[in-house]
């Protein structure tokens, strides 16, 4: 019987090394490379949907955003040894629905963001033990023509094209400054 509890309790105690808090020290430097990553996927994105803005305007970028968008996340992932995910509470491709914990961390962006409050990245590690890094996107003015109101910024126009794309959309209506949605990064647990 005494082996058989301290072989629970070594497991146990396995099991809870295995699924410690992160220290101070590295949530700031997950957050240091969450922030890298994030910032070259929206460069990716961004530089790559503004060139197509440029040669063809949301006629262009709205069919390129629905084939490329996913592959050139998953370069930047592949290239960082990552998975990455944007989602949003108003989301335009259903491939992107947000988890439970994405919708829980959106809701307190959107919580924060209404009381004047800075979006700052979180940094928390689930069950199996990988890392996630959640960093707020704010919709830029340059999002406006495919991302504001339609009939406004969005022209009755592109938002046909972006429902023959995209049926369910509920990705229009945001305003420059609005939290669009989140990045999620994951960092694989060895």
């Amino acid at each position: 019987m005494k082996r058989i509890l301290s072989l629970f309790a070594i497991t146990t105690l396995l099991f809870s090394s295995c699924q410690k808090d992160l220290t101070t020290k590295e949530k700031e430097e997950y957050i240091v490379k969450g922030k890298e990553i994030a910032q070259n996927t929206v460069k990716k994105l961004g530089g790559n949907l503004m060139q197509q803005m440029k040669k063809g305007g949301p006629k262009q970028a709205i069919p390129f955003c629905n084939t490329a968008a996913n592959p050139l996340t998953k370069e930047v992932a592949d290239k960082y040894q990552v998975s990455i995910k944007r989602t949003s509470h108003k989301i335009r491709n259903e491939d992107n629905n947000p988890n439970a914990t994405e919708t829980a961390i959106l809701n307190q962006y959107l919580a924060s963001l209404s009381k004047g409050e800075k979006l700052k990245p979180i940094v928390s590690k689930d069950k199996e033990g990988n890392v996630h890094f959640y960093a707020p996107m704010k919709l830029e003015a340059k999002c406006l023509a495919c991302h504001g109101t339609v009939g406004k910024e969005v022209s009755v126009k592109t938002d046909s094209l972006i429902k023959s794309l995209y049926p369910n959309d509920k990705a229009t209506g945001f305003k420059v400054g609005d939290l669009r949605g989140i990045v999620n990064i994951t960092f694989k647990s060895e």
